[in-house]
C-alpha cells in the first residue's frame, strides 16, 4: 500500500505537505503509510484516494498471489476499520474484505437513539439488506418507510436516497449488506 500511495502522489507531483492538506491527513501519518509503518483506516484511505483522484477499489486491488497458510485468517477487532457519523450516533464497522468492495460490502451498524444514517443514491441497481439483531429501526427508501424489528430483515433499493433511523430509546445493532450489480 505504501508503494502505491507514494507512486500516486509522485505521479501528481504532490509533496507530502500538499497531499496532507488536500486529504486532511497528517503529514507524519502519510509518511508512515508510505514507508509501510502504518496501515490507514478505510476512512483515511477514502480521503487520500479522493484527494489523489484515484478510485478506492483500484487503489486496493490485490495482485494474485499463491495461497498462504493458514487458510483461516482472523482479523482482530482493533484492526477492523470503523466509520462514525459526525454526531457519533451511527457507527459502521467494516467487516468485508477490501477485495469485494465493488461487488458486496458488509458492516456491523450501531445506531444510538436519535441517530440517522442517511445515504445519497449509490450506483444503479445497488441493493441493501439490513438485518436487525437488537432494537428497532425505521428504513426509508424513496419515500417508502418501514419499521424493522429485532430478527427482521429489510431489503430495498439503494440507488435512490435512503436512510436508517433509530427513533427508539435503546441502541439498535444490525448487519448491513450492500450489494452492487
Amino acid at each position: 500500500m505504501g508503494e502505491r500511495l507514494h507512486a500516486a502522489r509522485k505521479a501528481r507531483k504532490l509533496s507530502l505537505d500538499e497531499l496532507s492538506k488536500a486529504a486532511g491527513v497528517s503529514k507524519s501519518m502519510l509518511s508512515q503509510i508510505e514507508r509501510n509503518e502504518a496501515n490507514p483506516t478505510v476512512a483515511v484511505l477514502w480521503r487520500l484516494t479522493n484527494a489523489l483522484n484515484v478510485a478506492l477499489a483500484e487503489f486496493l486491488t490485490v495482485e494474485q498471489q499463491e495461497p498462504v497458510s493458514p487458510v483461516v485468517s482472523v482479523v482482530p477487532s482493533y484492526a477492523t476499520p470503523v466509520i462514525k457519523s459526525p454526531d457519533g450516533k451511527c457507527v459502521l464497522r467494516i467487516l468485508g474484505p477490501v477485495d469485494t468492495v465493488n461487488r458486496i460490502e458488509w458492516y456491523e451498524l450501531r445506531i444510538e437513539p436519535g441517530g440517522v444514517l442517511s445515504s445519497e443514491p449509490h450506483q444503479m441497481n445497488t441493493k441493501e439488506h439490513l438485518s436487525v439483531f437488537s432494537g428497532q429501526v425505521a428504513v426509508d427508501a424513496g419515500g417508502t418507510r418501514k419499521d424493522v424489528r429485532q430478527g427482521e430483515t429489510a431489503r430495498y433499493p439503494a440507488d435512490i436516497r435512503h436512510s436508517i433511523t433509530n427513533e427508539q430509546s435503546e441502541p439498535a445493532i444490525a448487519l448491513l449488506v450492500v450489494e452492487y450489480r
